[in-house]
């Protein structure tokens, strides 16, 4: 750790820090592609590369860059920025200070001298690289370049992306692997490095692994020494995931004030994909703004509705179906074959489903734009929503089908899948290779084996293809490139590469082909995970140790493939983790209820995860609205409770503004007194109070004759009070003692 504090220690602007150096003072590299394939490539408008080129350069060098070009090989440029000046450096900072200020994300308004303001503050990695993005994508109106890769006019653009510091990540690393936990210290450095949006999933994977901890200690108890589907460890469960969540809540004031940016997503960030309708001036500030009727964008997102069904509609008819060839191959056909179609099933959704969330995936996205967002929060909050029901539909929905369809009403719903009877008894040509002589039975064994799958076996699988894939996915891609463009003649080297730079260049070349980082993927596959835990842990109660294991493991490998398999990530600012922390509300409260279906219905079977018996429609509602009540209780007394405990976050967000109106009373009162001291001095030390001198003196003038200056002067100066009040008292006593 001491390794890493002196890696990420902050600097002033004096000097850039080790790590720029490193990669000779390079902040950001800009990708510009000018042909493709030995084709020269085209602009929208028909314009050629060499004036996109030279636009760009001067629109840079416009916003303050400087800028140096290299070849970057295949048919494209490698443009190097760094900001031109450290007084421009200077200039940004106090700006994004007192913007920060101004929207209530800082107390206090910074220093006017910056450099003092970075002796109290110093310039974290993070906070350079996130202005200088800001010069290179802002538009212009805001004093950026306005360079958006891939949109407007900037067709040719095809990626921004900062350098690794290799030295940090290999220290990051190592020290990460030789300890258990990640404490506040590490979130520090991530948060320095990366910014505070990947720095609150680190937080965010932390407490969680931290939390599991309980169910798992309950899940083992209850797996040792409870019955299946007890109805204690699902309550206890269903209290955690309350807890966890509410308790998840406050420690983001906390993170939010102690990383200073509570209330930053109120700076909203403007997409370059925005298609305004008309332009008004704002009443307030009088300026021009852009806007998009409130009305048509509404009534685009009504759209989302006939979406969502077609999505669902899609996905349940391709798992219903396969699931139901998968029970007729397993469970009741017995004809020839059998030992290799019993594998068809998983073969159709291993192939159908990644092509229609893909294709449904897409779908999303394009509808999401044509909602027209103006700011990037909410663009990714309304897409994250449309992915969190795909994968809500693709993940939980063949356990939902086998707990509740398949179980409970398989007996009389399974015999009518031998439909394909006639079929198997002609390819067969005997009767016996249809079905069982005994009739067909649940599998009792089967939604547990389905959890085991989806909890151990599906979490593995998509961690090796987490890490593994991409580097291999890369490297076949480059090799298909590199002969595609051997067979058309094209050289793909680079050239012109000066010697002492080669090593440097070939690095930054490998950087470039590396995939962005998206950090709401590694947000999603949590939240995901949560939802077995909540939705159906009752079903197999150490579902909390298995992922206990996996998320020990995941933390380093999402570290690992942040400094290994992407590009470094934009240091981008936030308050919070977004809307998956709706989406953990929500699975919570779908928790209480899936939870008390399960206990309800396989705690009276014979045998573990068999038919139920005596199942009723109104007792698995009543069960089920209890629990309900139970969860909303619950979380009115979490709530509750925690908003009695003191938080850090906001004791220190208290005391912030305390001392700033502190310090603004003081600078008052020292004003005043000032002036006091000055009318002391010309009273030759007899004070008269500010205002009541005779006006032949300094103070406020007095009127002869007026009732008011006569009024203020019958008694000169505080001694005279002091007697007059005196002297009213002791006249009162006497007047007293005569008529007693």
């Amino acid at each position: 750790m001491e390794a890493l504090k002196g890696a990420t220690k902050a600097t002033g602007t004096n000097s850039p820090p080790p790590h720029f150096a490193a990669n000779l003072d390079v902040e950001y590299v800009i990708v510009f592609r000018y042909a493709n394939a030995g084709v020269s490539a085209q602009t929208g408008d028909s314009t050629p590369p060499e004036e996109q080129l030279e636009k760009l350069l001067h629109t840079l060098d416009l916003a303050g860059l400087r800028t140096v070009v290299r070849d970057g090989g295949n048919g494209t440029l490698l443009i190097f920025t760094r900001i031109r000046s450290e007084k421009k450096l200077l200039g940004e900072i106090y700006r994004s200070r007192v913007r920060d200020w101004l929207h209530g994300i800082r107390p206090a308004a910074p220093e006017k001298e910056t450099q003092k303001s970075l002796e109290r503050e110093p310039l974290t990695d993070g906070e350079r690289l996130r202005l200088v993005y800001s010069l290179i994508t802002l538009p212009n109106s805001e004093g950026g370049a306005g360079i958006t890769p891939k949109q407007g006019e900037w067709t040719l653009v095809e990626s921004v992306f900062a350098l690794h510091d290799r030295e940090f990540n290999k220290k990051w690393l190592k020290d990460w692997s030789t300890k258990w936990m990640i404490g506040p210290e590490d979130l520090k450095v991530i948060r320095d490095r990366f910014g505070e949006k990947i720095a609150f999933y680190f937080a965010f994977i932390q407490w969680y692994f931290i939390a599991l901890s309980v169910p798992a200690a309950l899940g083992l108890f209850a797996y040792l020494f409870l019955p299946a589907y007890s109805s204690l460890f699902a309550i206890g469960n269903c209290l955690w995931s309350v807890v966890f969540v509410e308790y998840w809540k406050r420690q983001e004031i906390d993170l939010a004030v102690q990383w200073g940016v509570r209330h930053c997503s109120t700076v909203q960030r403007k997409r370059a994909e925005f298609q305004f309708e008309a332009e008004a001036t704002d009443p307030v500030t009088g300026e021009k703004i852009r806007y998009f009727p409130a009305y048509k964008r509404l009534t685009r997102q009504l759209i989302q509705v006939p979406f969502a069904l077609f999505a669902a509609s899609c996905l349940a008819i391709i798992i219903a179906g396969v699931f139901s060839i998968e029970i007729f191959l397993v469970e009741v056909y017995q004809g020839p074959l059998k030992v290799i179609l019993k594998f068809l099933p998983t073969v159709l959704l291993s192939i159908s489903i990644p092509i229609v969330s893909t294709i449904l995936t897409g779908f999303a996205t394009k509808l999401t734009e044509f909602e027209n967002y103006e700011n990037q929060d909410s663009y990714e909050a309304a897409l994250t929503q449309k992915i969190f029901v795909l994968n809500f539909i693709t993940g939980y929905f063949p356990l939902f089908l086998t707990a509740f369809v398949y179980v409970p009403f398989g007996e009389v719903l399974v015999p009518y899948l031998d439909i394909l009877n006639v079929t198997v008894q002609h390819f067969g040509h005997d009767e016996k290779y249809t079905t069982s002589d005994t009739g067909f039975q649940i599998n009792p064994s089967r939604l547990k084996a389905q959890m085991i799958y989806f909890v151990v076996t599906a979490q593995v699988v998509g961690f090796v293809l987490e890490t593994i894939l991409p580097q291999l996915k890369r490297t076949v891609f480059k090799k298909a490139k590199e002969f595609d463009s051997r067979r058309k003649g094209i050289n793909t080297e680079a050239v012109l590469d000066p010697p002492e730079e080669k090593k440097f260049l070939d690095q930054v070349r490998y950087e470039a082909e590396l995939e962005v980082y998206d950090v709401t993927v590694d947000l999603r596959e949590m939240c995901m995970q949560f939802g077995y835990l909540t939705l159906f842990s009752p079903i197999w109660p150490i579902t909390a140790v298995s992922f206990l294991i996996n998320n020990l493991i995941e933390i380093r490998g999402d570290a690992a493939k942040i400094c290994m398999e992407m590009q470094r990530p934009i240091p981008n600012r936030a308050d919070s983790i977004g809307p998956w922390l709706y989406n953990l509300s929500f699975l919570t409260w779908l928790g209480s209820i899936s939870s008390a279906a399960l206990v309800y219905i396989f705690s009276s079977a014979d045998l573990e995860g068999g038919p139920p018996k005596g199942l009723t429609f109104h007792g698995l509602l009543l069960s089920v609205m209890l629990s309900e009540h139970v969860y909303f209780g619950a979380r009115f007394v979490v709530s509750y409770a925690m908003s009695k405990i003191q938080s850090v976050g906001l004791e220190t967000e208290r005391k912030e503004k305390y001392m700033v109106r502190k310090r603004y009373l003081e600078e008052s009162f020292g004003m005043e007194n000032e002036l006091i001291r000055q009318e002391d001095e010309k009273t030759g030390g007899s004070y008269t109070g500010v205002g009541v001198v005779p006006s032949g003196q300094d103070g406020r003038p007095l009127a002869d004759g007026d009732l008011s200056g006569k009024f203020w002067r019958s008694q000169n100066g505080w001694k005279d009070s002091v007697n007059a009040g005196v002297q009213i008292m002791d006249y009162v006593k006497k007047q007293e003692k005569k008529t007693q």
